[in-house]
């Protein structure tokens, strides 16, 4: 038997006031960080073998193929506010 497990993770930063949000050709957002440089946060599994020690994410392509297999979904939004100082 399979079990659900959703994840939710929320990220907020404050970051330069250049950073612009554009979409690809596929109308996929991702942040204009300087000119010919884009970032996309998304999904990074990370791993170890000592919960309390170092995290890694250098996981074997055998091993991100499977964990990918298992996404059904994945949502990624991004939204800038302009703030005060």
């Amino acid at each position: 038997m399979a079990k659900k497990l959703s994840v939710t993770i929320e990220l907020e930063m404050t970051v330069p006031d250049d950073w612009q949000i554009i979409e690809t050709t596929d109308g996929i957002g991702v942040l204009k960080i300087a000119p010919d440089q884009f970032l996309d946060l998304t999904f990074e599994p990370m791993i170890t073998s000592d919960v309390e020690g170092s995290w890694t994410n250098a996981v074997s392509e055998d091993f991100m193929e499977d964990l990918m297999d298992m996404v059904e979904s994945e949502s990624v939004a991004y939204e800038l506010k302009q703030t005060l100082n």
